[in-house]
């Protein structure tokens, strides 16, 4: 058997989230094929290690340089001299550009020998860019990524900036659409799968799965459920600095006996199926595969109009696509498939359909196994 394929990963952050949730199925799928080694920008921020299944040979990375920081050719050495060490390098987001504008430094001054090829991860931005990317670090990004083999995004919107504001060369950009295993979606749910949470008769359930976050903006989504008519409860499934403010909001709308914040919950599939319908509220979105695993449960979606997000979605879900989102637009796209059982019925089976014919996750893992061989030069290294 071939010598494994010693990959380094340099997150923003691997606590679990949707980028983290890829990385690690694809870690997952290569098996036996690859070692890895990852790190954090933010310190102690390891969560998704949790879902590496077992066998999986990784470490978290014991003393690593600084991700961020001042721009300086001394912490970018230190990086590039990390970097040697394997065979291929992969970055994820802003928090972990620095990999990349490392090797363009040290290309630059002639010292990158012995740097790997280098595939860099856009998935969204922070709170910090929800309303606008920042000029400077469009500067930095298009000037980084120069030294990337490849750029990955899962968004036709991440496709457009890539090319139009980073201006980065068309075939070096790979638009690679999320995937999950659909088929885990389909049985019914585990009872108890979301702790406290049982569902009370003739009660519609509005559920949500996200950080919590203020790019989310949960709270106007808590104050579009209290303007609804009707028997609802809602979950919020997440965890995160923004807690409080959700339960405040819920108060001051008169429904916290309505409100259920389990926290974090692992396998979404064990508990979409509780939900009736999926509702977010985000400022700021990409490609969020919290809609995928709502529409290979079979659910309808009600979102703003951001990223991908409307071509997401199947046909029939498109009048649930608020214009914009504030709380009265959320609540009026929320109220008919609260009254109407059918309709979500009928909506949903939609949605599941397109998410099993362009979601799975099969397509997706050959994407990305073919995207890093050739950046080694190495077919058929990460594949069975």
């Amino acid at each position: 058997m071939a010598q494994p394929v010693r990959i380094l990963h340099l997150h923003s952050t691997f606590d679990l989230g949707g980028k983290e949730a890829r990385a690690v199925r694809l870690m997952n799928a290569f098996g036996d094929r690859a070692r890895h080694v990852i790190v954090s920008s933010m310190e102690g921020h390891y969560g998704a290690r949790e879902r590496i299944a077992r066998g999986i040979r990784y470490e978290i990375a014991q003393d690593p340089p600084p991700l961020t920081g001042k721009p300086s050719v001394k912490r970018y050495e230190a990086i590039a001299r990390y970097m040697r060490g394997f065979d291929l390098v992969l970055s994820y987001n802003w928090g972990a550009i620095d990999g990349a504008m490392a090797r363009r430094v040290f290309g630059a001054f002639g010292k990158g020998g012995g740097v790997p090829p280098l595939v860099h991860h856009e998935d969204g931005f922070n709170e910090d860019e929800a309303g606008g990317l920042k000029r400077e670090r469009n500067l930095y990004r298009r000037l980084a990524l120069g030294a990337a083999h490849a750029l990955a995004v899962p968004s036709e919107t991440l496709e457009r900036i890539a090319l139009e504001t980073w201006k980065q060369p068309r075939g070096k950009v790979h638009r690679i659409v999320n995937g999950i295993a659909t088929a885990l979606y389909a049985p019914d749910p585990e009872p108890k799968a979301i702790p406290g949470f049982v569902r009370k008769p003739k009660e519609v359930v509005i559920g949500t799965v996200a950080g919590l976050r203020a790019v989310k903006d949960l709270p106007l989504l808590v104050r579009a459920a209290g303007g609804l008519a009707g028997k609802y409860r809602l979950v919020i499934v997440g965890e995160g600095p923004e807690r409080a403010e959700i339960e405040r909001a819920a108060m001051a709308m008169g429904i916290d006996d309505r409100l259920v914040l389990p926290g974090f919950l692992d396998r979404p599939y064990r508990y979409m199926r509780h939900f009736d319908l999926l509702a977010l509220s985000s400022r700021s979105e990409q490609f969020p595969i919290s809609v995928v695993e709502a529409m290979a449960a079979g659910l309808p979606v009600v979102a703003p109009p951001l990223g991908d997000v409307p071509r997401m979605v199947s046909p029939e879900n498109l009048p649930f696509i608020a214009e914009y989102a504030t709380e009265v637009k959320l609540r009026d796209a929320m109220q008919p498939l609260l009254d109407d059982a059918a309709l979500r019925a009928r909506v949903g089976a939609a949605n599941q359909a397109k998410a099993r014919a362009d979601y799975d996750e099969g397509v997706m893992i050959a994407r990305y196994a073919a995207l890093y061989e050739e950046a080694m030069g190495r077919p058929g290294a990460l594949r069975a």
